[in-house]
């Protein structure tokens, strides 16, 4: 009998728990989604190797992708010719070469070097934050007051975004992400007012680039061509969501489980050189995207894992249930911020491995160490079973963490 699919988790701490016995029942099974069946990738070499074979398409637009079954309810003709417009410059929906194309304009942006330089202007938002927080007294939110902040004030200022705007795009962001299992059409609309936004933003660029990342953009654009207006609109689309939705649910989600586990924190309290391998732990261990960016179908005929995969079958990467595979990580349910693995899929895997990967991890180092270290008396309010856990969204986070010092 197929697996009913998406499975919501019940615990904030781990995956669901039919991952477990998926994944221990085989590397492939077959899952029923409101649109038709797909295949689910329980484990950690299955998932390496869809995510790199070129024989796996990301694109929505290929027959038989498991986006269209999410949903029994399809889209209008004219949502069709909306989305159409929606997808350009989107190099995340992309297979090779058009993705790579996009791709390579934006690799400087997010290079090690960037980031590196980038990190005293990420450390200055954060201690401007924690100012705001102190000032304003205990308690306080951390997920409105921090969580969303950090990195939305990075990406706005990285993007040439007025953060006046900030309000906005969140709450359209929050929308798009948190229909997009319910109402796909809500989640369009959502979706599409951001689009329109970033439409007016990228046509006064146009006029006058500015020194933002959108700017430099349109100032290449106009010497190669390589960029229309639409791809233009929709590369800083995706940019705009992608940097600062996960972040924002990791930073309180990662406070939250560092707080539930005093040891290891102390251990980093007194050895700060252990914040990145940490970072990664976190990562690995919530993995709050899921499958939700790893949606694949099969342009050809092959064997994975023992199975047969046929060309317009759709599949999804179980990437909570491979990060949590023993065959690749020893105790993997338990959290152990020493553990400096790098090899999990929280970025994902292969040539659509997460860009912002590098601010990302900038941005959560600097976010945890320095909340630690300025705050140190730092507790939750409330017992976990009452706080607001994003249980039945397609990213996992909170949607409110109250704190205290």
């Amino acid at each position: 009998m197929a697996q009913s699919f998406p499975v919501p988790r019940t615990c904030p701490f781990a995956p669901p728990a039919e991952y477990a016995e998926l994944r221990e029942q085989a590397p492939l099974v077959e899952a029923e989604l409101p649109g038709g069946p797909v295949w689910l990738v329980t484990r950690h070499a299955e998932a390496q190797r869809v995510l790199t074979d070129p024989r796996i398409s990301t694109s929505p637009a290929t027959p038989g992708h498991p986006v269209t079954k999410l949903s029994a309810e399809q889209p209008s003709e004219e949502e069709r010719r909306a989305f159409a417009r929606f997808q350009a410059g989107q190099f995340i929906d992309m297979d090779p070469p058009e993705h790579d194309v996009y791709r390579r304009m934006l690799i400087p942006e997010f290079s090690v070097r960037r980031i590196r330089e980038m990190r005293p202007g990420i450390q200055e938002v954060v201690d401007r934050l924690i100012d705001d927080m102190l000032g304003k007294g205990s308690p306080a939110d951390l997920v409105e007051a921090f969580g969303l902040a950090v990195p939305s004030l990075v990406i706005c200022d990285l993007l040439g975004v007025p953060y006046a705007d900030h309000e906005f795009f969140q709450s359209r962001t929050r929308a798009m992400v948190t229909a997009a299992l319910d109402d796909m059409r809500a989640a369009r609309a959502a979706g599409i007012e951001i689009w329109e936004y970033l439409d007016r933003l990228v046509t006064a660029a146009e006029r006058s680039p500015g020194d933002g990342l959108i700017g430099r953009l349109v100032t290449a654009r106009r010497e190669t061509g390589e960029l229309d207006h639409d791809a233009l609109v929709g590369m800083a689309f995706l940019l705009l969501i992608a940097g600062h939705e996960t972040t924002a649910n990791m930073i309180p989600l990662g406070v939250l489980t560092l707080l539930r586990h005093p040891a290891q924190l102390d251990a980093l309290r007194a050895d700060p050189a252990g914040w990145p391998d940490a970072v990664e732990e976190l990562l690995r261990f919530h993995s709050i995207v899921d499958w939700v960016a790893f949606d694949r179908v099969a342009t050809e005929d092959m064997e994975i894992g023992g199975r047969k995969v046929r060309t317009g079958e759709g599949v999804f990467v179980l990437g909570a249930s491979a990060n949590r595979d023993p065959r690749a990580f020893d105790r993997p349910d338990e959290l152990d911020v020493r553990r400096g693995a790098r090899n999990h899929l929280a970025f994902g895997y292969g040539v659509h491995q997460c860009l912002g990967q590098n601010l990302a991890r900038a941005e959560l180092e600097i976010a945890y160490r320095t909340l630690f270290e300025r705050i140190p008396g730092l507790r939750v309010v409330g017992e976990d079973a009452e706080l607001p856990f994003k249980y039945g969204g397609p990213i996992f986070g909170l949607h409110s963490l109250r704190v205290a010092w």
